[in-house]
C-alpha cells in the first residue's frame, strides 16, 4: 500500500474499533470510560499479534492479506458495506456474498405495486431467477411455466421454445447471447453454486445454441437495451429496458420503459 492508502486504512480501522459497542468487549476485560475495544482485545479477537495490529493502526504495516482483512471484519462486526470499504482501503476487492439475498426490499415491492398498470418491472437475483414482477410485466411476458425446475430462470427462458415467438428470430438470438453471458458472470461470482452449475450443465447437454455461445466466452456488460416484445393481444411493442442493481442483496431491477 502507498503511504496515503495506509493512512486512510489506519484511520478507518481506528474509527471502527472505537465504534464497537461496549458490550462487545472480551469477557473479563477491565472497566474503562472510553468506548470501543482496546487494541489488545481486537487483536486477540482477530487472531493476530498486538504488535502487528498496532502497526496497521499506525499505517506502518505492509498490505494485509485477505485472510487478515476477513478476520478484522469479523472481529469488528462490520456490515457488508463496511467490510467492502475496509477491503477497498487495503487495495483489495470486496468479498463476494455467499449467495444472493432471499428477500426483496420492502420499498422496492411498493414500487412494483405502484407501477402495476403502467410500466412493466421485474426483479431477479444474482442466480438469474425471477423473484417478482408487477401486473404490467405479467401482462406483457405471459404466465410462468408451472411445475418446472427452471420456470423462474431468465437464462433458461432464452433457450425455451417460446423465446422466438415472443421476441422474434433476431431478438431471441440477442437474448440467448445475453443470457449466456449473464450465466458466465453469475458463475464467476458464485462458482460453487449448485443451481447455477446444474443450469449450465443442462443447457450444455440439451442446446447446441448454448454450447456455441458458451464457447465464445462472453461475460455480461449490457445493462441498457431496446427490446421488442410481442404482446399476446396488442402485437409488437418496443421498450427501452434498464437494469438497476441492489448491491447489498445482489438483486437486479429491470424496468421496461415504453420507447
Amino acid at each position: 500500500m502507498t503511504a496515503g492508502i495506509r493512512t486512510n486504512f489506519a484511520a478507518y480501522l481506528r474509527e471502527r474499533r472505537n465504534a464497537v459497542p461496549v458490550q462487545a468487549r472480551a469477557a473479563g476485560s477491565s472497566r474503562r470510560q472510553v468506548p470501543g475495544l482496546r487494541r489488545q482485545e481486537l487483536a486477540e479477537a482477530a487472531g493476530i499479534s498486538i504488535e502487528y495490529y498496532i502497526r496497521l493502526e499506525q499505517g506502518r504495516a505492509p498490505r494485509p492479506s485477505r485472510e487478515v482483512l476477513g478476520a478484522l471484519t469479523r472481529a469488528l462486526g462490520l456490515s457488508s458495506a463496511e467490510a467492502g470499504h475496509l477491503f477497498r482501503l487495503a487495495g483489495e476487492l470486496p468479498p463476494e456474498p455467499a449467495a444472493p439475498g432471499g428477500e426483496i426490499r420492502p420499498g422496492l415491492l411498493r414500487m412494483l405495486e405502484g407501477l402495476d398498470d403502467s410500466v412493466p418491472v421485474t426483479v431477479h437475483d444474482g442466480r438469474l431467477d425471477l423473484l417478482a414482477r408487477n401486473a404490467a410485466a405479467a401482462d406483457l411476458l405471459g404466465p410462468l411455466p408451472v411445475a418446472s425446475r427452471w420456470g423462474r430462470s431468465i437464462v433458461h427462458q432464452g433457450f425455451a421454445p417460446g423465446a422466438r415467438a415472443a421476441l422474434g428470430s433476431e431478438g431471441a438470438a440477442r437474448y440467448a447471447r445475453w443470457a449466456t453471458a449473464e450465466l458466465r458472470s453469475a458463475l464467476g461470482r458464485y462458482p460453487d453454486d449448485p443451481r447455477l452449475g446444474a443450469l449450465r450443465d443442462e443447457l450444455t447437454a440439451t442446446s447446441s445454441a448454448f454450447r456455441g455461445l458458451w464457447a465464445e466466452g462472453e461475460v455480461a456488460e449490457r445493462r441498457s437495451a431496446v427490446k421488442r416484445v410481442r404482446h399476446p393481444s396488442r402485437g409488437w411493442l418496443t421498450f427501452q429496458s434498464e437494469m438497476l442493481h441492489d448491491d447489498e442483496r445482489d438483486h437486479w431491477i429491470v424496468i421496461y420503459a415504453p420507447a
